[in-house]
């Protein structure tokens, strides 16, 4: 697997350099790079995606185990390189990509060292995905990692929290310092894995309703749903909120998941 050295050489043979325009944070430690790939290797894909690969760090060790993904890369000099291999690439931004039009067969699988800037947009966004994408092995910052796996009560919890652990199942797969990139972030990062859940009944008007819920945190959430919630329905809306088991002064923190779930489609 490729070691600080050699990528910096190769990056060096191609004349290029990280683009901070792309959040371009090469992985270069081998060990995390080991537990992606064996992450990604346990599951039972019938297509792969990546978005960003750089210059391989995860795609040539899946290349290797007979895992060769499908593309998706912005930077137009990556695009060539990649498309010289004879890989397949999507030449958009991810956040812009139309994943209906893929034609992800189930299951489908997505691996990213993501860049930062994008990765709360990503998970979002996947929860809506066709539910063909049915595992993704993702890097974060490490403070987004928390919140994506935070507990009710906490300061970490919040709209990120409640999407994620609704549509997925979540668990850790490593830790990566700054040094474990090149160039160096000023921040920890984490590997997460997902799995898709079985969600019925939710949506966009779902990630309005909960939005709303954690609009200002100090305020109760009766009065934060108002604007999302018909006057006809507010009696209703803190009738629904007492069932389970929370008071008028209840805030979204206070609320599991679930509770949200519930909450919501006893208002429509």
């Amino acid at each position: 697997m490729r070691s600080t050295f050699d990528l910096k050489q190769k990056l060096e043979q191609m004349g290029l350099a990280p683009k901070k325009a792309f959040g371009q944070n090469f992985l270069i430690n081998t060990q995390v790079i080991e537990k992606i790939v064996a992450a990604v290797a346990s599951k039972p894909y019938v297509d792969l995606l990546e978005i960003g690969p750089g210059l391989g760090a995860i795609t040539e060790p899946l290349m290797d185990v007979g895992r060769t993904p499908r593309l998706i890369e912005l930077d137009p000099e990556l695009i060539e390189y990649w498309r010289k291999r004879s890989l397949q690439v999507i030449d958009q931004d991810a956040l812009k990509v139309d994943w209906s039009a893929l034609g992800l067969r189930e299951p489908s699988l997505l691996v990213s060292n993501l860049p930062y800037q994008i990765s709360t947009h990503i998970v979002i966004d996947r929860c809506f995905s066709p539910r063909e994408l049915k595992w993704m092995v993702l890097m974060f910052q490490k403070e987004v990692a928390q919140r994506l796996m935070a507990a009710p009560h906490s300061k970490e919890y919040g709209l990120l929290s409640v999407m994620a652990q609704l549509h997925f199942k979540m668990s850790k797969v490593a830790d990566a310092a700054p040094q474990d990139f090149f160039p160096a972030p000023k921040v920890a990062s984490r590997v997460l894995a997902f799995e898709r859940r079985e969600v019925v009944g939710l949506g966009m008007p779902f990630l309005k309703f909960v939005k709303a819920g954690f609009a200002f945190r100090r305020k109760f959430l009766l009065k934060n749903l108002k604007g999302v919630v018909d006057k006809a329905k507010q009696e209703h809306l803190l009738a629904v909120l007492r069932e389970l088991g929370h008071s008028e002064k209840a805030r979204a923190e206070e609320l599991t998941p679930d509770d949200f779930a519930a909450l919501f489609k006893r208002m429509q």
